[in-house]
């Protein structure tokens, strides 16, 4: 980075005790047996962060627009359920080995678990996709378990400090990663072209993305995902870490891959699946992530525009 780029003294004494104070919660709750440290830090999140932080204003939103008629009662519970979620994701991220030692058991199960067999056998590669939903590392976890070790594209995170340990403790799960980017695109591609699995996460909004429908409404979604699936012959094969009632177990579900297509009708698949799983288990998805931000508006209206060349050509 050149000194013209970095960041000024006081910026990064600002992103350290950011970070440090996001971090504190979780290092506090380290002293607690794990049953506990885990409802511990969702309660914690849910209480005491997400009204600081405006996460129960965000879930509300993004119900009231795409769920209008929920009830009350429903969105209530789950201003308070979706942060418990969240919080306990973090925690456990930060619990490496008694999180792998509690999840590596996990049932695993699905139409999909044949195709991946098949896949590993012949050498080719895998994509699993999947969303904030659940737990996507304790999928990882149990999958790793199965003999199917994954690298991983991930979105870096705003504050700095607290990225470099949220990549550490993501890395301890499992190896290798790829930040998004154009040099983790490149590491990504390779590791594909060798045959190697890989997870990608893809319900946050993409600003690259075009406007496909997720509960109805107009968000931003990566064909990225589709078009290397397509590219490498590699199965699209959705997974999920559904977490159970008691909180701290997960259940693995792999459904059948995506038909291999075209990208919009196979991100559009993509979508609706995660939707499926959502409208189930509604406390278990992010909904404090602005999924719809930019559906519509000049992001929108730039995918759109890049929809209708799409399918000019095709």
């Amino acid at each position: 980075m050149s000194d013209d780029t970095r960041p000024s003294l006081a910026a990064r004494a600002a992103d350290t005790a950011l970070g440090m104070a996001m971090y504190a919660p979780i290092a506090l709750s380290k002293a607690l047996p794990y049953h506990w440290r885990i409802p511990v830090m969702g309660w914690l999140t849910a209480r005491v962060v997400a009204p600081v932080a405006g996460y129960h204003t965000r879930v509300r939103e993004n119900l009231a627009h795409a769920m209008p008629d929920l009830p009350e009662d429903e969105v209530r519970r789950l201003m308070r359920a979706v942060p418990d979620n969240a919080g306990r994701n973090m925690a456990e991220l930060f619990s490496t080995r008694e999180f792998i030692a509690r999840t590596r058991g996990a049932r695993v199960h699905g139409p999909g678990l044949d195709t991946v067999r098949a896949a590993q056998r012949d050498g080719r590669p895998i994509i699993f996709v999947t969303g904030h939903f659940g737990s996507f590392n304790a999928a990882r976890i149990a999958m790793i378990e199965q003999g199917v070790s994954m690298g991983v594209f991930y979105r870096k995170m705003h504050n700095r400090w607290f990225n470099r340990r949220y990549v550490a403790a993501m890395a301890a799960l499992s190896e290798p990663m790829f930040e998004q980017g154009r040099r983790g695109m490149i590491q990504m591609v390779k590791h594909l072209k060798r045959g190697g699995v890989l997870a990608i996460l893809t319900d946050l909004n993409a600003h690259d993305g075009v406007p496909l429908s997720f509960f109805g409404k107009p968000a931003l979604s990566p064909l990225a995902t589709a078009e290397l699936a397509l590219k490498f012959d590699a199965p699209l094969v959705p997974a999920w870490g559904i977490r159970a009632e008691n909180g701290l177990d997960f259940d693995i579900l792999v459904e059948e891959p995506v038909p291999a297509t075209d990208p919009v009708t196979m991100t559009q698949e993509v979508n609706d699946r995660l939707e499926r799983q959502v409208r189930e288990r509604m406390d278990q998805w992010l909904w404090i992530h602005r999924r719809w931000k930019d559906g519509t508006g000049p992001m929108a209206d730039r995918g759109a525009a890049q929809l209708d060349e799409m399918r000019r050509k095709g």
